[in-house]
C-alpha cells in the first residue's frame, strides 16, 4: 500500500521521533589521559551466571538469548540502545549518526564511523580488517539464506528491494549468490550504506539495532562456516569484548577488545534519582572499564543464589523461585540490604504464552470440536496459581498480547478468555468428550486423549508441569510430562514438533509488532512456535506492518488479539518481574529492557574486596 503523499512529512516526523534526540552522539568528548589510562582494566573481573547453556554465536543462527548477549558483546549493530533512557531510545553504534530518511520513507541512508576494526583473526591473514558498509550488506543478506536457515529472517523478509527474489533464486539453485547485486542494499562508499524499501517500515532503526543484524566479516564465514553455513563456534566481531574461552555449556570468558573504538559513557538519566547517581559516577569514563567477564553456566537456581551469596558472582538473576528467600514485598530482605547488596527491579517486555501445536492431530486443526478443546484447557487453567507456585508472585498476568513497556500495549483490554473450569467441563461435554471407565476423557470418536506436555529439565520446568498437571485434572484429560533440555526444546519446537509448552518471548525491539509476528502464519518454523496460521489474522497483521504505531495500528491488534481467541491456538499468560542482583562493588547497574547485557556500561570498585 502506497504511502499518500498527505503523510510523508508526518512519517519522517514519527520516525525521527522514535529515535530520540542524540546528544553528542557524533563526537567524542575530551578526555584526559587518566581517563584513558583506566579503559579495560585487567584486574576489572567481573563474574556473572546464565541458568542455561548457551547455544552458539552466530548472529545470524542464534535463537536464544543466552547466545545472544554473548553476541551483543562481541559484536557490534549500526544502532544501539542509550542505556539509562527511558522509554527506550534508539542511539548510533557502528552508524555515525541517526539514519537520513527520504521523504517517502523508502529509503535509508547510514553512513558509518571510519577506524572500526575487526579484532584479529587468522582469517584475515594479518591483515588490520575495517568494518565497512559491505559487512553490513553481507550480514543482512545471510539471514535470508536458505541453507543457514536463520530464524531472524523474517525482520527482512518482504522490506528490501531485491532481496526476496534473491532469496527464492537460493532455494532454486541451492547456493545463495552473496556477490549479486541487491537494488535495496548498496554501499555507495565504504562508509555509506543505503537501504531502500518496498514500503516504509516504522521499526527498521530497531530492527539495525537486534543481535540478528550484527556485522560479520565474510572471510571468518568463510574459514569457519559448518555444512548448514554457520559459524556458531568463532566469533570475530568489532564490539567492546572479545571471546577467549569457550567450554560448552559450562563457561565462556570474554576480554575487552583492546581494538575497540574510543567510546565515553554519556547517558540520559532523565529525572530518575537513581539513574541520575549512575550517570554520577559513570559519566565520561572509556567504555568499557571491565577488562575481562567470566560467564558461568549453573543450571540449578539454588546453586545460583549460594553462588551470589558465598561472593562468588557479581551479578544474578533472581528468578521467582528463589524470590521469598531474597525479597520481601518487592523489596530486598534486610540481611542483603545491609550487606550493600544493589536491586535493580523491571516487570519485562515480554510474553510468556501457552501454546498448542495447530498441526497436531489431537490439539490442532479448526474444526468446533477442535477449538472447543483448546478454549477448555485455556479456560482451565489459572494464570494466577501458575504465578504464585512457580514465580513466587514474581510476574504478572497479561490480557494483551503486547506486555507492558512495549509500544501497542493496552492496560484496559480484557481477553475473553477467563478461568472457568466448570464452563470449561461443560464446552468438553457438549463437544463429545466423554469421560472413560477410568474416569479420563476421549476424543469424540472414543480412542484415547492424552496431552503431551514439554517442559526443561530443571527445577522450573517441573514446577510448570505439576502446575498443568493440576489443570488437566480439573478437566479428567490424561497429561504425560516431556522433559528435555532448553537447546533441544528451540530445536523441536522449531520443526512444530512438540504438543504443548509454555514459552516466553522476550522483545528483541519494543515495539508491538515484535510480538504479533509471533502468531503470523508466514513465521511458522521461525517465531510461531505454535505453528498456527489463520489467514484473517495474517492478513490484519500485514495491514498493521503498514501502519505507524497509534489508534488505527492498536485497533487492529484488538482485532488480531480477538482472532487467536475465538480459535484459542494460544493462550496469554504473563510477563515476569526481572529482578537483577548486583555485589556492593558493581557500579552503574540498571537493568535495561531491550539490551541483553549491561557489562560495557559497568565499573567496579577494586577498593570493595571479595
Amino acid at each position: 500500500m502506497k504511502l499518500p503523499l498527505s503523510a510523508v512529512p508526518v512519517l519522517r516526523r514519527q520516525t525521527l521521533l522514535l529515535l530520540g534526540t542524540l546528544i553528542l552522539a557524533c563526537g567524542t568528548p575530551v578526555q584526559s589521559m587518566a581517563a584513558q589510562d583506566r579503559f579495560a582494566d585487567p584486574a576489572k573481573v567481573l563474574r556473572t551466571v546464565f541458568p542455561v547453556a548457551e547455544t552458539g554465536f552466530d548472529p545470524a543462527a542464534a535463537r536464544d538469548l543466552y547466545s545472544n548477549a554473548i553476541i551483543e558483546a562481541v559484536f557490534e549493530r549500526l544502532y544501539g540502545y542509550d542505556y539509562l533512557a527511558s522509554p527506550a531510545r534508539i542511539i548510533p553504534e557502528a552508524a555515525a549518526a541517526l539514519p537520513e530518511i527520504s521523504d517517502d520513507g523508502l529509503t535509508y541512508t547510514i553512513r558509518l564511523r571510519k577506524g572500526l576494526h575487526f579484532t584479529p583473526d587468522p582469517a584475515f591473514k594479518g591483515k588490520e580488517r575495517e568494518l565497512q558498509a559491505k559487512d553490513f550488506i553481507y550480514s543482512l543478506m545471510r539471514l535470508m539464506d536458505p541453507a543457514i536457515a536463520s530464524s531472524h529472517r523474517w525482520l527482512l523478509e518482504g522490506k528490501i528491494i531485491g532481496l526476496d527474489e534473491l532469496a527464492e533464486k537460493a532455494r532454486k539453485t541451492g547456493k545463495f549468490d552473496y556477490d549479486a547485486i541487491v537494488p535495496g542494499l548498496q554501499a555507495s562508499d565504504p562508509y555509506t550504506l543505503k537501504i531502500r524499501l518496498h514500503r516504509p517500515d516504522y521499526n527498521l532503526p530497531m530492527i539495525l539495532a537486534y543481535t540478528a543484524t550484527s556485522a560479520v566479516a565474510r572471510e571468518v564465514v568463510e574459514k569457519y562456516r559448518d555444512g548448514q553455513g554457520q559459524v556458531m563456534a568463532n566469533p570475530v566481531g568489532s564490539g567492546p569484548y572479545r571471546l577467549t574461552e569457550w567450554v560448552r555449556g559450562s563457561r565462556m570468558v570474554l576480554e575487552a577488545n583492546p581494538g575497540y573504538r574510543e567510546h565515553y559513557w554519556d547517558s540520559d538519566p532523565g529525572a530518575d534519582p537513581e539513574k541520575q547517581k549512575i550517570a554520577r559516577q559513570m559519566k565520561g569514563k572509556r567504555i568499557p572499564q571491565i577488562g575481562k567477564v567470566i560467564v558461568q553456566v549453573i543450571l540449578e537456581d539454588q546453586s545460583r543464589l549460594l553462588a551470589f551469596q558465598k561472593d562468588e558472582t557479581d551479578l544474578f538473576q533472581l528468578y521467582g523461585g528463589l524470590a521469598p528467600q531474597v525479597l520481601q514485598d518487592g523489596k530486598l530482605k534486610p540481611e542483603f540490604a545491609s550487606k550493600g547488596v544493589q536491586l535493580s527491579r523491571i516487570i519485562s517486555p515480554e510474553l510468556t504464552i501457552y501454546y498448542w501445536n495447530m498441526q497436531d492431530p489431537v490439539l490442532g486443526g479448526l474444526s468446533k470440536e477442535k477449538i472447543a478443546l483448546r478454549r477448555a484447557i485455556a479456560m482451565a487453567h489459572q494464570v494466577e496459581e501458575e504465578i504464585r507456585i512457580v514465580d513466587n508472585g514474581q510476574a504478572i498476568p497479561l490480557q494483551f498480547p503486547v506486555p507492558p513497556g512495549v509500544v501497542g500495549h493496552d492496560p484496559q483490554y480484557k481477553s475473553s478468555i477467563q478461568y472457568n473450569p466448570a464452563a470449561a467441563n461443560a464446552l468438553l461435554d457438549r463437544f463429545g468428550y466423554k469421560k472413560g471407565a477410568d474416569g479420563y476423557r476421549t476424543l469424540p470418536d472414543g480412542s484415547p486423549l492424552v496431552i503431551r506436555f514439554t517442559s526443561q529439565t530443571e527445577s522450573r520446568g517441573h514446577l510448570q508441569a505439576e502446575v498443568w498437571k493440576k489443570t488437566y485434572d480439573r478437566l479428567s484429560i490424561r497429561m504425560e510430562t516431556d522433559f528435555r533440555p532448553f537447546s533441544e526444546i528451540l530445536k523441536a519446537e522449531k520443526q512444530c514438533q512438540l504438543k504443548q509448552r509454555i514459552s516466553p518471548w522476550m522483545a528483541d525491539y519494543p515495539d508491538g509488532d515484535n510480538f504479533m509476528q509471533l502468531f503470523y502464519g508466514k513465521n511458522i518454523h521461525l517465531n510461531n512456535n505454535g505453528c498456527v496460521s489463520l489467514p484473517e489474522f495474517d492478513k490484519l497483521y500485514e495491514q498493521s506492518q503498514r501502519l505507524p504505531a497509534g489508534p488505527e495500528r492498536d485497533a487492529l491488534y484488538h482485532k488480531m488479539a480477538r482472532l487467536m481467541e475465538a480459535y484459542s491456538a494460544q493462550r496469554i499468560g504473563f510477563a515476569r518481574y526481572f529482578n537483577m542482583l548486583a555485589q556492593p562493588r558493581v557500579i552503574g547497574y540498571q537493568k535495561h529492557p531491550v539490551m541483553h547485557i549491561e557489562w560495557p556500561y559497568l565499573d567496579l570498585d577494586l577498593d570493595t574486596k571479595r
